[in-house]
This record gives C-alpha cells, structure tokens and sequence, in this order.
C-alpha cells in the first residue's frame, strides 16, 4: 500500500472513531487515547496508522486551521469522511490543538500494518503455533498464508474457501493443495471498497463492499481467471463508519446483511442504520429483520431451529469494564435489540437511556465481556470433533483495543441446551502473549472434513483446527 494510501486511510479510520457524543467535560488527551490510540500509538508514535508526530504530513501542514479543515472536510478522495456534522466545532478544535502541539516532535515510529511489516514481524512458524492453547486432542495449524487482512470465509460445495478482505480490497480463493492439509491463496478481485463480507448463492459468491454488493457467478469455475462481476441493485447507506458489509445466505435462499451504527452512539431509529435486513438475491424486497443493532460483524442460523444468531460490538467511552458486547439471536419479526438505549441488556445509555427502560428490548442470550470485539460466529456441524461440539457455537473475538488490559483476542466455544446458554470458554488462545498480538482471529467456518478454519487479518493466515483424540 502507498504511503498515501496509508496515511489517510488510518487517519479517517482514527477520525471516524470520534464520537459525536463524546463527553464535553473529557480533555483533548482522554479524547484521544479512548479514540484515536489503537490507530496512532497511546504516545502518538503510531501503530497501524502513522505517528502523529515529526513527519511528512501530505495533506498539508499540522497548523490548528489546517488540521480543523481536515478534521471538518475529510478527504473524500482517500475515503475520510466529513466529521463537522458529528462533531462539534469544540471538539474538532480540541482535537486539532493537541495534534498541532505534538507535531513537530520526534517520536519513535511504529510499523505500519502493511503486507510487507506485517509479514517481517511475523514469528516463525514452530514459535507461533506452539504458542496457542487448546483442548486436549485438538491440533493447530496454517492452512494459508498471504491472504492481508483476511476477513469473513465462505466455503464452497467444492472444498474452495472464499476469502474477504479489509484495508487490502482484495477477494481471495483458498484452494486446497493436493494434501487437504493447506491451501494456495489465489486473488480473485483486488482494488475493491473494505470487501469484508463474503457468501455464496446458487454457485455465485456474493461479496459486500462499503457502498455496494457485488456478484461473481459460476465462481469455482471462473476463480483463477480474475473473473467479471455484476453489480446488485441494491441501496444501502455507505457511511465508513461501521459501514463494512458482512453478509451470509439464509436457509430461505435470502441474502442477509447488516448496516452498522454510523457513529460510537447516536439515535438510529428513524435511518436505515443499525439494523440487519434480507433481500432475494437479485437486491430486490430488503426487509428489516432486526433493528437496535450497533455492530454486528457476524451471524450464523441454528441447523435445527434456522433462527439468526449473530454478535454485536457495544459501545465505547463507557469505561474498561462496560458494557458487554452481545450475542443475540432473533426469535420474532420486529425484535429491537437495545442500541442506542440500552447496553448488553442491563447498561442505559447516560444520554439516550433517559426515559427508556432496558425490559423495552431483547436482553442478549450471552454477554461476552467489555470490548472483546466478537466478530465471525458459527455453528459447528462437522462430524470430526467430539459429540458434544455439534451444532454448538464458535465466536472468533477480534480483541479490544481500548481497554488498559487487553481482552478477547480468542476464539471461544459457547454450548447451549435448548438454544439457552449453557457455557462460555475458550477454545483457542495465544493470540495474545503477554502484551504481545501475534494474531486477531476475525471469522470461522467447517471444512466438509469437519476441520475448522479461523482466519487472522493481524498476521493475513488462515488457521485450520482438526481433531485426532479419543
């Protein structure tokens, strides 16, 4: 990726995350490391976007005006968005002084998350895998490497795994070696808007990007020849801000796709934001499925039940320990599931909780913890693991970022009985070594061998887990 590229796709991303709703009483430094530390390092010396210190500023110089105007404008062209409607004039001065005063210091610089540092900074092989815990008789291993930020999968009747893709815009194939053991990562598409969501329909992959859905028929046929698309006529809002279309065909031949918050908190009852909806193929009859939906990155149908099933990211700038992100499932037409009211079932929002109780909305069936960030969900109904795997549920936890103490960073195993929640352990761990990311674990899917794939847009892997206990 070009360093301008870079540059201005980390600073929207860190801009996007100020929350128009942020305290006034909070100072211009606890804006930004509850916002802007996991893009820009907690000392502004930079991380997966660039230090905000010394450096070459490529959209002009870091004065208070010239910051302002980039904070109010955006640079639509690199795909930051205009804040001044989220943010208030204090705010964005706020922000702008203690980004100009810091400027012209030197910093030490960290990596950016480009394929290539990505790639150098990489443990070896031996050291990275043993690093990882998991249940007796379960073993760890790479089944691809080279996909950059590897997002949600999508397995075809064939054995190929279709692959989404954030910051690199890519679409890849993982087609599997003559072993079954592991894969070669093919492109199919690149140059696309955050192509996250992938799934596959009567033999053609569907793949969500920012502003739009895109088709590729006959695609096990066509994968290795950078195959044509067609664009679905569908009209979803395109805010960056949780904008990022996961999608998932339903057991009714319906597409599913969810529009995310396009802010931290704001009110979204009367928008077409935070909310799951369905469609038929072709784009056409988009119905609500489910509204008061902050963030949902991923969702699965029970085998038996069909019901929806999906996480949902809670919101930040309420502290460390709350509130919880959610697993929900969909039980009803017409369920609102809280946001922006109500938190993980028993937290009112300190702004928009006021005259509104949390018994209004569906309590979670699960609360996964304070910012752990689940992402990809699924059940399992391989036949490889033990019994009492079946159609039980695996939630890839992408890690929190704004936390003191980091958490998530896991793929856990949650059992139910009766579609109650029984338990919630981990199943995979060792993304997280001390202080230390070797990975961040984003979506899982079953192989047909009854293996189960987890991939990592940190490291751009995809895990295979496979079972050879009694």
């Amino acid at each position: 990726m070009k360093k301008i590229a870079l540059q201005a796709a980390a600073i929207g991303m860190a801009f996007a995350s100020f929350a128009a709703t942020a305290a006034p009483a909070q100072t211009a430094a606890q804006l930004y490391q509850a916002n802007c530390a996991a893009c820009h390092g907690s000392k502004l010396e930079g991380a997966v976007g660039p230090t905000l210190g010394e450096h070459a500023w490529l959209h002009g110089a870091p004065t208070r005006d010239n910051l302002i105007r980039i904070i109010s404008q955006g640079v639509p062209q690199k795909n930051m968005p205009a804040w001044s409607p989220a943010l208030s004039a204090a705010q964005i001065g706020m922000l702008a002084d203690y980004i100009a005063a810091n400027a012209n210091k030197k910093l030490a610089a960290a990596p950016a998350a480009t394929a290539t540092t990505t790639a150098a900074a990489k443990p070896a092989a031996t050291d990275l895998l043993s690093g990882f815990k998991l249940p007796k008789g379960f073993r760890i291993s790479v089944y691809a490497d080279g996909a950059a930020t590897a997002r949600s999968m999508a397995v075809s009747d064939s054995g190929i795994v279709y692959v989404g893709s954030r910051k690199a815009g890519k679409v890849y194939a993982l087609v599997p070696r003559a072993d079954k053991q592991s894969a070669e990562v093919v492109t199919i598409a690149d140059g696309l808007e955050n192509p996250i969501g992938v799934t596959l329909l009567n033999g053609a992959l569907y793949v969500g990007e920012i502003s739009r859905v895109i088709r590729f028929d006959d695609i096990d046929k066509r994968y290795a020849q950078k195959p044509s698309y067609e664009v679905v006529k569908v009209s979803l809002p395109n805010d960056k801000w949780h904008g990022e279309k996961v999608m998932r065909a339903g057991p009714d031949g319906k597409l599913y796709i969810p529009v995310g918050a396009p802010c931290n908190i704001c009110d979204t009852d009367s928008t077409r934001s935070a909310k799951i909806y369905k469609m038929n193929a072709d784009g056409s009859q988009l119905e609500e499925v489910a509204r008061g939906v902050r963030n949902t990155v991923g969702f699965d149908f029970h085998p038996a039940t069909k019901q929806l099933w999906f996480t949902d990211n809670g919101r930040d700038e309420l502290g460390d320990n709350t509130p919880s992100c959610e697993l929900n499932v969909v039980t009803k037409p017409n369920q609102h599931f809280g946001f922006p009211y109500c938190h993980g079932g028993v937290v009112p929002d300190p702004q928009f909780g006021k005259g509104r109780t949390c018994e209004e909305f569906e309590p979670p069936v699960a609360k996964l913890g304070p910012h752990v960030a689940p992402l990809g969900m699924s059940f399992y109904t391989g036949k490889q693991f033990p019994e009492i795997y079946r159609n039980n549920i695996f939630v890839a936890e992408h890690g929190s970022w704004n936390r003191e103490n980091k958490i998530g960073y896991t793929v856990h195993l949650i059992t139910l009985y009766n579609s109650k929640v029984v338990s919630d352990t981990a199943f995979i761990d060792g993304f997280l070594r001390g202080d230390e990311v070797v990975g961040r674990p984003v979506d899982v899917v079953t192989l047909a061998d009854g293996s189960l794939l987890v991939s990592d847009d940190y490291g751009g892997r995809v895990f295979r887990v496979t079972y050879d206990g009694k």
